[in-house]
């Protein structure tokens, strides 16, 4: 979604998205950061009915869960991510959210209730935990139709995830999803939260979520601080519980702008 490439490759007439696809991955913790995300041509990709080959990586899809075969280089700093993630599906969820007036942006929280297992040989780390497995799909570019948005989800004590998308359209009203999403599959609409404002990332991007009423929410460690995406962990209450949310703010308009489109080679190398 964010290639600067095929934001290029558009520019001079129609782009293949086959040949611009890449395999992110991202680590945090106590022996610092490691950010992975090489883009890769057309002749580095292979498509199957479950499986997806990217470069030295695999993604595949066995009908119960996803397994991930990491083989990646870390930039800007060289260093190996080796191992295998595999996440344990919870029931699917069928439903599908429209994000635009227009009906050209969609997004499924496919399998929002997961379990995942972490098996990494380089660098050697080893844990399971709960995950969330989610899709955007669209017909044009995000910046054509949005100017920003904030999304988050928390994992609920029952089991159950929460999640709040906060999206600002170019055209029409802005839209605002509160959702608590079950293992079994169910999708439940709650009443959305008042919002509740969170500090700004040292980009400038505005960070902003929700929180029960009466009740703050805090920025409790900042993942990512790019030009124009800031991902986070947040904290407050949702449905009367307190959770700790993995957080992102998008600024569309931010990654519009050419000079911001320049830096991102930085953090997203390609082989054609």
């Amino acid at each position: 979604m964010f290639s600067p490439y095929y934001a290029w490759a558009r520019g001079r007439g129609e782009a293949d998205p086959l040949d611009h696809c890449g395999l992110n991955v991202a680590l945090y913790g106590e022996g610092g950061k490691r950010w992975a995300l090489t883009e890769r041509g057309r002749r580095w990709v292979r498509q199957e009915a479950s499986a997806l080959q990217i470069g030295p990586s695999r993604i595949g899809w066995d009908g119960a869960g996803l397994s991930v075969d990491v083989d990646e280089v870390t930039v800007p700093l060289p260093s190996r991510i080796r191992g295998r993630i595999r996440l344990h599906a919870s029931q699917p969820v069928t439903e599908t959210f429209v994000l635009d007036a227009a009906g050209r942006h969609r997004w499924r929280p496919v399998a929002p209730c997961s379990r995942v297992e972490v098996d990494l040989e380089q660098p050697a780390l080893r844990w399971s935990g709960s995950a969330y497995l989610d899709t955007n799909r669209g017909d044009e570019p995000l910046e054509a139709a949005f100017h920003s948005w904030h999304w988050s989800r928390s994992t609920l004590a029952d089991g159950s995830t929460g999640v709040l998308y906060d999206v600002r359209p170019r055209a029409g009203q802005p839209l605002s999803l509160a959702l608590r999403l079950d293992p079994g599959g169910g999708v439940s609409p709650v009443e959305a939260p008042p919002r509740a404002t969170l500090p700004t990332s040292r980009w400038g991007i505005a960070r902003a979520t929700r929180s029960d009423p009466g009740t703050s929410a805090h920025l409790r460690a900042s993942l990512e601080d790019t030009p124009f995406y800031a991902r986070s962990l947040v904290s407050g209450r949702l449905l009367g519980e307190s959770v700790t949310a993995v957080h992102e703010s998008l600024s569309l308009d931010r990654f519009a702008q050419a000079w911001v489109r320049l830096l991102l080679p930085f953090r997203m190398p390609r082989r054609g």
